[in-house]
């Protein structure tokens, strides 16, 4: 079995760590450093910042922000929202990002998958495809971008699918319908992309105990779980985590 890794992550707006549920009623969740810092204490194998207000206020990640987080830790930090160009990549690992996460500007221009990849090495490049169920897609998951504000008609398990022949490394879905609600993660459409990629695949959006993470490895196929609210809100603890799922044979990052 392959190592499965935690990533916390953080999403940001106006400078602070904020949750919602579905993507919306955003709660405040605590200073972004300070989180970062108490991640890696507790033991998190990568970090993620997304940006969750950037494509909607059509502006760039705030660099500052990637600066101060980046300067606290030493784990692999993926950085995410408003990313549209070879610019962006740049001034973002400049900040002190190791990733990249796109949607929105990928799925416009899936081009720039190809180029990133090129330019940087395809482990830099994380494709985060946002979905909701829709019978219509031959999936029953449609592709979503803009914050998760926009349907843009492609079945999301057939693009994660193009963005590991455009160059992809990692691929980060996270369904609509289990954002935020701490009810598990969504396992059939994590299950959908890891079974239709090679790549590592990030199961996110809904942990609400530990029976989930395990789900999300052992029915999900992922080999990433990452979080927020468990982790924000110190429901649960990264190093309960792990334990949980060593307990249960998977094999965890030390």
């Amino acid at each position: 079995m392959d190592t499965v890794k935690i990533m916390p992550c953080l999403d940001m707006k106006e400078g602070r760590v904020v949750k919602g549920i579905h993507f919306v009623d955003l709660k405040d969740a605590g200073d972004p450093v300070e989180n970062a810092a108490f991640y890696q204490e507790e033991g998190a194998d990568e970090l993620a910042m997304l940006d969750v207000a950037a494509t909607l206020e059509n502006r760039k990640t705030r660099l500052e922000w990637v600066k101060n987080v980046s300067s606290v830790i030493d784990i692999p930090l993926t950085v995410g929202g408003g990313i549209s160009s070879l610019d962006d990549i740049d001034s973002v690992l400049e900040a002190g990002a190791d990733r990249i996460s796109m949607n929105s500007a990928a799925v416009a221009d899936p081009d720039i998958v190809r180029k990133a990849s090129e330019k940087y090495g395809k482990n830099t490049v994380t494709l985060a495809v946002d979905a909701r169920r829709n019978k219509e897609m031959p999936s029953g998951f449609e592709l979503v971008v803009s914050g998760g504000t926009k349907p843009v008609g492609k079945d999301a398990v057939e693009w994660a699918k193009k963005c590991e022949e455009l160059g992809a490394g990692t691929i980060l879905p996270t369904s609509m319908d289990g954002d935020g609600t701490q009810d598990g993660f969504d396992l059939e459409f994590t299950k959908a992309i890891s079974g239709s990629v090679s790549l590592p695949v990030v199961a996110s959006g809904g942990a609400g105990k530990l029976e989930h993470f395990y789900e999300a490895v052992v029915t999900g196929g992922a080999r990433i779980l990452l979080a927020a609210s468990v982790f924000h809100y110190r429901i649960l603890k990264i190093g309960e985590v792990k334990k949980y799922l060593r307990e249960k044979g998977v094999n965890v990052q030390v």
